[in-house]
């Protein structure tokens, strides 16, 4: 058996200790009871098998073993960035460098490799450049729409938000799935008719 090097174990364990503070970070997404807030850990989780279910919708045939990585990787970061509403106008000021800095104090906890390693995936994932990072931000994207939808648009509602705003957030589904996309369009023809959006954008 190798000799183990305790200090690399211990910072990896470390890391590990650390990122169990997802479970405690909360979306406004509800879980599919309604009885409370998913939480991150939750919603990596379910995105990560998200990549694995919808493959054959993904264009650009994109290794999915690394599109659940990058899952499993982007939102770490809101251990210490937090979790900031998608349709917040005011909180979304200045997330990207809260979360980048929030990568970097995170990963540097691991060995250095590793932590470039894990630094990198984020960073693919934020850029949604390859097959990989776009497919995997479209299932991000795919997750809280697929609860909304079945916790009665809960998270719209409480948050006031427009149709125009959902389809700008669903652009990267559009590129990424787009047959998704269309049964997205169609269940969002289904909430407006249910007036799910009472006012549009001028």
């Amino acid at each position: 058996m190798a000799n183990i090097d305790n200090n690399k174990l211990l910072s990896q364990l470390e890391f590990l200790a650390i990122i169990d503070k997802m479970k405690n970070v909360n979306r406004q997404t509800l879980i599919l009871d309604k009885s409370r807030q998913e939480n991150d850990a939750e919603h990596s989780w379910h995105i990560a098998v998200m990549a694995m279910v919808l493959e054959e919708y993904a264009i650009g045939k994109p290794d999915v073993n690394k599109a659940v990585r990058l899952a499993l990787v982007h939102d770490l970061v809101e251990v210490y960035a937090g979790d900031t509403f998608a349709y917040d106008e005011k909180g979304n000021v200045g997330k990207e460098e809260r979360e980048r800095e929030a990568a970097r104090k995170l990963f540097a906890v691991l060995p250095e490799s590793q932590g470039k390693e894990f630094m990198d995936l984020w960073e693919e994932f934020e850029r949604a450049e390859t097959p990989e990072g776009l497919y995997a931000v479209a299932v991000d994207r795919i997750q809280p729409f697929l609860a909304n939808s079945l916790t009665d648009w809960h998270t719209w509602r409480t948050g006031k938000v427009k149709r125009e705003q959902v389809e700008r957030r669903l652009a990267l589904v559009k590129k990424a799935t787009p047959e998704i996309w269309e049964y997205l369009v169609k269940m969002l023809d289904k909430a407006e008719e249910g007036g799910m959006f009472k006012h549009r954008e001028e």
